[in-house]
């Protein structure tokens, strides 16, 4: 099995992003994006996908939390395509269904090499909360809109209850994190990459 890691940086006008990922990981995280919210929900999602995530992020956050949210995110995407190889031998779908209270969120991830996003069931305003006093809300589906295209992943969303922002927020994230560990693990029954194209 090749190592299944990758380290990417993205400087711009707007950010600036060091992050390092290991799919074979234990879950280990060290999160600094700038964004304490979107560093919480980061480290969920490293601890429950079981990948190794490093990150070092600064940005314009004095305007918003936008621009860091959406390069930490792209960043991420590229790292976990790149990390992926080939996709030989992996089970490539995974779904999840993770209650936090009284928030309940499901996911489903296909590693296709197609990205697509079905986000839905987030309360009406949910998009124009200020979860922490940094993170809008609707960063929710942006940071799922730049991961999955960028790491070339089909994944659906919905949010089947909920009430508190963070709540809400937090299991959408550990659900995405949950499919995610189960699509990019190594089933020992798959031979070679499971497509009937002969490529994802």
């Amino acid at each position: 099995m090749s190592d299944r890691t990758a380290s990417r940086t993205r400087s711009t006008s707007e950010s600036t992003v060091e992050l390092e990922v290991n799919l074979d990981g234990t879950g280990r995280s060290s999160i600094d994006t700038s964004v304490p919210f979107f560093d919480h929900l980061l480290t969920a999602f490293a601890k429950h996908s079981l990948t190794d995530l490093t990150v070092r992020a600064s940005g314009d956050t004095h305007i918003d939390a936008h621009h860091t949210v959406e390069d930490v995110s792209i960043v991420l995407g590229d790292a976990i395509r790149e990390a992926l190889g080939d996709k030989a031998g992996i089970s490539r779908y995974g779904d999840a269904l993770v209650p936090l209270d009284e928030a309940l969120a499901q996911a489903v991830v296909d590693i296709s090499g197609r990205p697509y996003l079905v986000h839905e069931g987030e309360p009406a305003g949910f998009e124009f909360h200020l979860i922490g006093g940094h993170f809008t809300g609707s960063l929710v589906r942006h940071a799922f809109e730049a991961i999955t295209y960028h790491a070339g992943l089909t994944v659906h969303v919905r949010v089947l209850g909920g009430r508190d922002p963070h709540h809400i927020a937090e299991a959408e994230f550990k659900a995405f994190a949950r499919a995610f560990r189960q699509a990019k693990a190594l089933d020992p029954l798959v031979v070679g990459i499971p497509s009937t194209k002969g490529a994802l």
